[in-house]
């Protein structure tokens, strides 16, 4: 049916196959579709009625032919072959695939069976595959992991001319990034609502391409609606869209502070990462800010203690203030910056983590990360 090189044809599984459900409704799912076009392209995909992949590779020999295999044990299996051209032959109800001494036989499943790929939504715009990614994932750490709460476990999208926002909450954090990207049409304008974990997994993949991103989205009603597709160098994934349903997010951020502390990132992850080791998964870990120093300590007489402090630049009153150790290290693993920037206003109310600037830079930061502190008892 076709021959390739195996690090290709490897790689181009492995990222078709991340899709494919670990425990599909109907066993057609965990298939992988290949096909051999007339044009000697190759396309791989993967659908689950809720999300889609495909790769094309182009290709110098192959014969046109529709064939699904197991999507997971061929992943598996190139993963494994050697550094040879890899041939992928169909023999009645089985595939074969040979790679210098090795030979592997995989039973075919009904391709008859097997659901269409939904078609792309119109292009909307494009963006830096690696500006993408970084955003993603900056964002999809505050997207909630309880999915009896669906409209939380998403990452908003808004759409404004030349101005991506992204969003996303589980009501005890918040993350917020602005980025720019080139749209199709100066004043396009959309709101999107993306599975977090999706989202998440889609620009990883295709961060590592180096290319653009170009994102297909309907604005309002028509074909595409309800999806959202992204596509880069060949591939290209969709997924269907959460309800828009969201918090009105933007009036639970802070605009006014009392206090604002710069620190070192990586000293002061280190620093919460050795305090919490005696922290109970619920237990906070309590920051003590005062001129020049913050005293970080964890644990309480009952129980293992930890006490650690650290320089900072200050200012502000005097403020005792706790979070939960996990998720301040995300947040402080998502700045994207040597120097973190806490903003409090009191004890009980929101905090606001960001990457630290000059003082007087007045156009603000592009990510924000709201922090709910945990109440000190006493």
């Amino acid at each position: 049916m076709f021959r390739i090189e195996r690090d290709v044809l490897a790689e181009a599984v492995a990222w078709t196959a991340r899709s494919l459900p670990a425990r599909p409704s109907v066993p057609v799912l965990a298939g992988m579709r290949l096909e051999v076009t007339d044009e000697q392209r190759l396309k791989l995909s993967g659908f689950d009625y809720e999300v889609s992949a495909e790769v094309t590779l182009e290709l110098h020999t192959g014969e046109p032919g529709v064939v699904l295999v197991s999507g997971k044990l061929l992943a598996e299996i190139t993963r494994a072959l050697p550094a040879q051209p890899v041939d992928f032959v169909v023999d009645g109800a089985k595939a074969v695939v040979t790679c210098g001494s090795s030979r592997f036989t995989l039973l075919t499943m009904p391709v008859e069976d097997y659901p269409s790929l939904p078609a792309m939504p119109p292009a909307a715009g494009r963006v830096g595959s690696d500006v993408f990614a970084s955003a993603v994932a900056q964002v999809a750490v505050a997207a909630g992991r309880d999915d009896t709460l669906p409209m939380l476990t998403g990452v908003r999208m808004e759409i404004e001319g030349d101005t991506v926002t992204l969003a996303a909450t589980d009501r005890y954090r918040l993350a917020v990034r602005e980025l720019r990207w080139q749209p199709g049409q100066p004043d396009f304008s959309a709101v999107a609502m993306i599975p977090g974990k999706t989202l998440a997994d889609t620009a990883k993949a295709l961060g590592t391409s180096g290319a653009e991103v170009e994102i297909a989205l309907s604005s309002s009603g028509g074909k595409g609606e309800g999806m959202i597709g992204f596509s880069s160098n060949g591939r290209r994934t969709t997924t269907r869209l959460l309800d828009p349903e969201f918090p009105k997010y933007r009036s639970l951020l802070p605009t006014e502070f009392s206090a604002r502390a710069d620190l070192s990132t990586g000293p002061f992850v280190e620093a919460v990462k050795r305090v919490a080791l005696v922290a109970e998964r619920n237990t906070p870990v309590r920051l003590a800010f005062r001129s020049g120093e913050v005293v970080l300590e964890a644990g309480s007489g009952d129980e293992a203690q930890a006490v650690e402090a650290l320089p900072v630049d200050y200012e502000g009153e005097e403020m005792n203030i706790a979070f939960n150790h996990q998720f301040l290290l995300e947040g402080l693993g998502a700045i994207d910056s040597d120097v973190a920037r806490l903003q409090m206003t009191t004890s009980t109310k929101p905090a606001i983590l960001t990457g630290g600037k000059p003082v007087d830079d007045a156009t603000g930061p592009d990510y924000r990360y709201l922090i709910m502190p945990i109440r000190l008892s006493g």
